[in-house]
């Protein structure tokens, strides 16, 4: 019944700027962190920034200067906004929400289908 899903990616050139959104839908409880991973062909999926229901947010050393994360709790949304682009961000992005549902005590992980970055030279 929950439902996660990103848009906004696409191709730019070094140095330019893309904004990620991502939005969680259906039978929700409560969401307590949502967050952005990142995975290129033939690595680890890695962590990208994650922000808290409270409002406190993290970043990857190799994002943090670059990237903002924001949050609407009220939307269950999320936003990712890069500047400063760098070919070595090229990867699939992906939505991460621990979710609690309305027929589940517990918190879930769920996740988007994931956008394509890429950045040129």
């Amino acid at each position: 019944q929950v439902q996660v899903v990103e848009s906004g990616g696409g191709l730019v050139q070094a140095g330019g700027s893309l904004r990620l959104s991502c939005a969680a839908s259906g039978s929700i409880f409560s969401i307590n962190v949502m967050g952005w991973y990142r995975q290129a062909p033939g690595k680890q999926r890695e962590l990208v920034a994650t922000s808290t229901s409270g409002g406190s947010t993290n970043y990857a050393g190799s994002v943090e200067g670059r990237f903002t994360i924001s949050r609407d709790n009220v939307k269950n949304s999320v936003t990712l906004q890069m500047n400063s682009l760098k070919p070595e961000d090229t990867a699939v992005y992906y939505c991460n929400a621990k979710i609690r549902t309305r027929t589940y005590g517990y918190f879930y992980d769920y996740w988007g289908q994931g956008t394509q970055v890429t950045v040129s030279s």
